[in-house]
């Protein structure tokens, strides 16, 4: 039997790992942490669930997937429960949208922002299911290895207007600013500027309204630990608490892995969730291969990196919803902050997660749970102390919650603690401490992107947010099955 080894445990290695051991290929996966995850991580603190990392969960079927490859159903093994509105959207000048997939409600809002724009958006939605087609479903899961793969994509691309910007390509469309922001905010998700992200991107807005927004009963973590279930069901097998130090090769090829605790293993192939630029600079660093990718991806833009807040307090709020993205009075200033100047602002704009709006379970009876998410500088471009700084800057963050939408929050915590971008470097390996690894500019996508499989290493694989399609959900699971394709056809 054929052996592969997947190091990192993140939703795109776990997806991986499915694949691998589904089609017959004995797979060890090797977590450095007490626990999988990745971003994806959780804490349980005074009775309190906090997830680390992604909260929105999208096109189910890329997951379900993993389990029907061998006859089993999700629904087993977790629940997915409906999220509505998909986000509220509010405004400092009061202005509040619920963003969902109900037809009704959404195109009344439209009006009464503005009339005009009802027709516009009708427009936009027809171009964001081109997009779609041809960006997710056609090119999603295809592994782009050589440049007449991408010649071959241009038509399509250049059709559809690429080159513009997602929130340009939905200016075109509509007027009013509320609406713009609304409906170009979703690439902040996957570490994108919205200014400067490929219209492609827009494909997100169809994404949600076709496959709606989900979250798992118990979290996140409870989908990851239903994957990991499911992959040792069919009998992988996952090694915690032991970094990989080295992916060893013989210079053209992978040999083995080499772990903290002196483990080593032989395996026919490798692939590597964790971040490219460790992968390359830190596991590889030995290999003229590791130092030369190292060279070429430092050269490269990063996407920002996140302040997270993860707070409790005492009551139930029932009408703040499970998601909310909280606007500033800034935006296209706010964001040249965040990607370009590498300031820390004064003003914020937040995505604000209430768990327990869907589950209560995951706070004590008669409480709430929260983390507020903010986009800051990634560490290359605001080289702060943030064991200095953090504490301050999620006191402003709490303070600014408090006056604008939860009453009393300062009096009511009973726990509060934040994740900041040095700890996505100390815990993740994030290079510069992004949240998102490569930014996703049209010149760093597809082709573009780190390649699914090595160009030299000719049995190294990579899978997650820095390959091909890129970060978010979808993208890292579409990342594993075009990876999964390639190491099933390769080794089999």
């Amino acid at each position: 039997m054929k052996t592969a080894a997947v190091v990192g445990a993140g939703f795109g290695g776990l997806a991986l790992a499915i694949r691998l051991q589904s089609a017959g290929i004995a797979t060890t996966v090797i977590e450095a942490r007490d626990k999988p995850g990745g971003r994806a991580y959780q804490w349980k603190r005074d009775g309190f669930t906090f997830d680390a990392g992604p909260t929105v969960i999208t096109d189910p079927n890329c997951l379900s997937e993993l389990w029907a490859l061998s006859g089993r159903d999700m629904a087993d093994d977790v629940e997915l429960l409906p999220v509505s509105p998909f986000y509220r959207l509010m405004w400092p000048d009061d202005a509040a949208f619920d963003y969902s997939n109900d037809d009704v409600a959404l195109l009344r809002q439209i009006e009464e922002l503005n009339p005009a724009d009802v027709a516009g958006y009708r427009r936009f939605l027809d171009y964001a299911g081109k997009v779609y087609q041809e960006g997710y479903v056609k090119l999603g899961h295809v592994a782009f290895l050589d440049f007449r793969t991408m010649i071959k994509a241009a038509p399509a691309l250049l059709k559809n207007k690429a080159w513009r910007s997602v929130y340009s390509m939905v200016s075109s469309f509509v007027e009013d600013e509320h609406l713009r922001e609304a409906l170009s905010f979703h690439t902040l998700l996957v570490g994108g500027n919205p200014m400067t992200t490929s219209a492609i991107y827009a494909l997100i807005h169809k994404l949600e309204r076709d496959g709606g927004v989900w979250f798992p009963r118990g979290g996140t973590h409870a989908l990851i630990e239903a994957m990991v279930e499911h992959f040792e069901r069919l009998g992988g097998t996952i090694r915690f608490g032991d970094p990989v130090r080295a992916i060893e090769t013989d210079g053209k090829r992978v040999t083995s892995v080499a772990c903290a605790s002196g483990w080593h293993g032989d395996f026919d192939a490798v692939a590597s969730n964790a971040d490219v630029m460790h992968t390359y600079r830190s596991l590889l660093g030995d290999t003229p291969r590791g130092k030369h990718a190292s060279r070429a991806l430092q050269r490269k833009k990063f996407s920002p990196s996140l302040f997270v807040v993860h707070f409790g307090i005492m009551g139930a709020c029932p009408d703040i919803p499970h998601h909310s993205i909280l606007f500033g009075p800034r935006y296209k200033e706010l964001l040249s902050d965040i990607y370009d100047r590498g300031i820390l602002a004064d003003d914020f704009s937040l995505y604000l997660h209430h768990p327990t709006a869907s589950d209560p379970s995951l706070a004590p009876e008669g409480c709430s749970s929260f983390y507020a998410l903010a986009p800051v500088p990634h560490m290359g471009k605001l080289p702060a102390d943030w064991s200095q700084i953090g504490q301050s800057y999620a006191d402003r963050i709490l303070e600014y919650l408090e006056e604008r939408l939860i009453p009393g929050l300062r009096e009511r915590l009973i726990v509060r603690f934040h994740y900041t971008p040095a700890d996505f470097a100390a815990d993740l390996n994030a290079h510069l401490g992004s949240a998102f690894s490569l930014e996703p500019l049209l010149t760093q996508s597809a082709f573009f992107r780190v390649h699914n499989r090595d160009d030299e290493i000719s049995n190294l694989y990579f899978v997650g947010a820095g390959t091909h399609p890129g970060a978010g959900i979808p993208g890292v699971v579409g990342s594993a099955k075009a990876t999964a394709a390639l190491m099933v056809q390769d080794l089999l």
